[in-house]
């Protein structure tokens, strides 16, 4: 049987979008919460405890954040594919996985999406 690869996860990480499917949801910054799994293209036993082989999730963080802030979309879909397209470009990742969530129903507790992007 296969073993799973490496993963690094970052659960729930705060974002502010304008997203919506009308100006008024747009019209505002809505907060979302991103969580990640990431799965670096160097295995853990290959790092031999040195930063610089392995990825560095506070400039992923501050990456996913930075994009979401800027400019407006309409889908959550959208933002999903613009972030894993992201990361998968500026970080030696093999696949990524993200989930976003929306608080904007009143009567559900969120509103999301999940995607899987590979290399």
């Amino acid at each position: 049987m296969p073993s799973r690869p490496d993963q690094i996860l970052i659960s729930k990480l705060e974002l502010s979008t304008r997203i919506g499917a009308t100006e008024t949801e747009r019209s505002q910054p809505q907060r979302l919460l991103a969580s990640l799994v990431l799965e670096p293209s160097v295995g853990f036993s290959e790092l031999r405890d040195r930063f610089a082989r392995t990825v560095d999730y506070d400039a992923v963080a501050q990456a996913v954040k930075a994009h979401a802030s800027a400019g407006e979309r309409t889908l959550i879909e959208t933002l999903a594919e613009e972030l894993a397209a992201l990361l998968l470009r500026r970080f030696a990742l093999n696949a990524v996985e993200i989930e976003l969530r929306k608080f904007f129903l009143p009567d559900a507790e969120f509103t999301g999406v999940r995607l899987r992007r590979e290399r």
